[in-house]
């Protein structure tokens, strides 16, 4: 098919899992002709979810790539996951697109993801779609449906088409409004698309208003995608992708009244450094074929026999074999060897690709998640503005089975963290661990499964160690003499020093308050070497120390013997006595939580949080969800993704942030300081 920009259109589908997005797509491309018939999910035979852990799991993992062909358009597809654990798929898709197109399963009505998606989009710009899928499912009430959707999103959400005869089929509310519905009036429907519409066009609404002409569905299009542009318009549409109903509609939706790449919002790029993505240093790229390239990249994909694979959005210029590309700022460039076209797992080889195209590039090491492409040095400091993708709460410590594995392990977690990012790895040198980070426990899995099944290696896993932290209670003070005299030159260093509690927060101090040389001035940071060696391993747990001060004030020296050596010894071994006067504690961490769940689960989960020590400090409402927000000690909130997940029947999401650190509780300081001297008579007795 040839094709222009303004034949194209880019469509995401996103939405809470469970609402049929990659079923629907099957019908779409089976519609079109694209495949020959629909696939299923429980036999996994769908173009979308070709992955093998997605056919185990039986739900999508990563954002697939299609595209089907209509007689004068091209649309470009990204069928996205709904669940919570996998959402940082889904929010990298919106960069990619014009139209984000949120499925709401008829059955389950607003769900967590529903909100959190028309919030993203509505963030990016997006022209928004709202798509009503299984209409024709058991006991479903879509004229409830459709009232929730407009309490929760606002008037601007309208039928573009209502289902008809049972969910059957559905009769068109814009182009051919004729024909009886299941509930409201086909005829209601059009006026209210048409009053809508024309409020952003004073001329047509002059027309409309004040002569009393009739308008044609003809003359709407600029105006329709003007409203969808503003967020004017949110049009919904009912389908069922299992029986086919509304399926033709909303390929005729696609087709005619979609934006193009030439009528959408313009994507956010910005030159240099970010200041607010917009402003002075805003970027406007041009969707037009003849400029410099300029393309996004959304996704990466790092295949064990394939390599790494580039998939990009071209926003401006054309990209075509042997083009020759750079990669961000970097000065080296690559030579497109091979341009492809996504279906699913299928790759087709192309010739070129213009505004609009969605494609990929295999084999390019330096390509990297959110990079820019583009064939002109002038281009180098573009970039997208930054998507804000949830933080990643659930960890798993991990170590290998094999000895020897340790590269190759670390080799393997940056290859998920290249595709995924949300996924992340830490590793705490105070704690000697290294921690998997992701959305969920089921984010978690599928690495752990992908690094077992793709890369054939093998972790063990336990829960990550709490970061505690120790400082003191009171002010003291310490002197220590090193003295040492072995035959020849000897060692010596006397230090006074006293130490003092800071803010939470305030880290360490070292402050030097020697006079008349009674340290020289070239031992001093000896002194501070040999406090600092302390605070390693606190007194009470063996935890980093922070929040306090060490002022050295006085000392002694000896002309001859002493030594650097001699000024760490005696500064570390006055720090320990000051210690031991100052009553150490331990401290614990405190995080913010903010929990998402259905209002009537708020009650069970601000319960749980009580009973976890949390102090619950305010609650919001959003559209068909509350927010919980609340301080809660973070070593209470082990296996809390699981939890919230029981609770709130896979329907709560989280997030956390650190807050600050406080005294633990009595009990929990015995405990800790307990294991911690057991844990050094085995280590002694070894």
């Amino acid at each position: 098919m040839n094709y222009t920009t303004e034949n194209i259109r880019t469509v995401a589908l996103l939405g809470h899992g469970g609402a049929g997005k990659t079923t629907l797509v099957e019908a779409l491309l089976a519609r079109a002709g694209a495949i020959q018939t629909g696939g299923s999910i429980e036999r996994g035979t769908t173009v979308s979810d070709f992955d093998p852990l997605e056919k185990s799991f039986q739900h999508s993992l990563r954002t697939s790539a299609l595209h089907l062909d209509l007689p004068n358009v091209r649309v470009h597809i990204l069928d996205t996951p709904g669940f919570p654990d996998f959402i940082g798929q889904a929010i990298g898709a919106l960069d990619a697109v014009e139209t984000a197109a949120i499925v709401v399963n008829a059955s389950t009505g607003i769900e967590m993801i529903t909100s959190r998606m028309m919030e993203w989009a509505a963030n990016r710009r997006l022209c928004r779609l709202i798509i009503i899928n299984r209409i024709d499912a058991e006991n479903v009430d879509l004229p409830k449906l459709l009232a929730d959707l407009r309490n929760a999103f606002g008037k601007e959400v309208l039928p573009i088409n209502l289902p008809a005869e049972n969910g059957t089929k559905v009769v068109d509310c814009f182009f051919n409004p004729s024909g009886d519905a299941d509930f409201s009036s086909v005829a209601e429907a059009h006026q209210a698309l048409i009053d809508q519409v024309i409020e952003v066009d004073e001329e047509l609404m002059a027309r409309y208003l004040e002569q009393g002409q009739e308008i044609a569905a003809s003359e709407l299009h600029q105006p329709f995608e003007k409203a969808l542009r503003e967020g004017h318009l949110i049009p919904v549409c009912f389908v069922s992708a299992k029986n086919g109903a509304g399926i033709d509609e909303l390929l005729q939706i696609f087709d005619r009244l979609l934006p193009n790449p030439t009528e959408g919002n313009p994507p956010q790029f910005f030159r240099g450094d970010l200041v607010d993505g917009r402003g002075a240093n805003e970027f406007r790229s041009v969707p037009d074929s003849k400029k410099h390239v300029l393309a996004h990249v959304f996704k990466v994909v790092v295949d064990p026999y394939v390599g790494k694979l580039g998939v990009f959005r071209v926003h401006q210029g054309t990209i075509t074999k042997d083009t020759q590309l750079f990669v961000g700022s970097g000065r080296k460039p690559f030579k497109v060897g091979h341009l492809l076209m996504l279906q699913g797992a299928k790759t087709v080889e192309v010739q070129s690709a213009c505004p609009g195209d969605i494609a990929a590039i295999a084999k390019v090491d330096e390509i990297d998640f959110d990079c820019v492409l583009h064939d002109s040095h002038d281009e180098d400091h573009i970039h997208m503005r930054p998507l804000e993708f949830p933080t990643p709460m659930s960890g798993l410590a991990i170590q290998p089975k094999r000895r020897g594995d340790e590269q190759r392990i670390s080799e393997v977690l940056h290859k998920l963290m290249a595709e995924d990012p949300t996924l992340l790895v830490e590793h705490d040198v105070t704690l000697n661990e290294t921690v998997l980070r992701g959305l969920g426990e089921l984010h978690l899995r599928s690495a752990l499964e992908r690094m077992a099944s793709q890369y054939k290696i093998e972790v063990q896993t336990r829960p990550p160690r709490v970061p505690y932290r120790e400082t003191i209670g009171a002010a003291a003070e310490g002197h220590a003499r090193h003295k040492k005299q072995t035959g020849g030159a000897g060692q010596f260093g006397e230090v006074f020093l006293r130490i003092e509690p800071l803010a939470r927060g305030a880290g360490f101090e070292f402050v030097d308050q020697v006079k008349g040389g009674v340290i020289p001035f070239q031992f001093i940071p000896a002194v501070q070497k040999g406090v600092e060696s302390v605070l390693a391993a606190g007194p009470v747990a063996g935890f980093p120390m922070q929040d306090l001060r060490a002022t050295v004030y006085d000392g002694k020296h000896h002309p001859v013997d002493s030594k650097e050596i001699a000024f760490v010894s005696a500064g570390r071994k006055a720090f320990l006595d000051a210690l031991n006067k100052a009553r150490p504690i331990v401290l614990e961490p405190i995080v913010n939580a903010e929990i998402e769940a259905p209002e009537s689960h708020i009650g069970d989960i601000t319960g749980d949080l009580s009973s976890r020590r949390g102090h619950i400090t305010g609650t919001r409402g959003l559209a068909g969800a509350m927010t919980v927000e609340a301080r809660v000690p973070l070593a209470e909130l082990e296996g809390y993704s699981a939890r919230l997940k029981s609770m709130t029947q896979g329907r709560g999401a989280w997030t956390m942030t650190l807050s600050h650190y406080e005294p633990a509780p009595p009990n929990l300081q015995q405990q800790l300081a307990t294991e911690h001297k057991s844990k050094g008579k085995h280590e002694d007795d070894d």
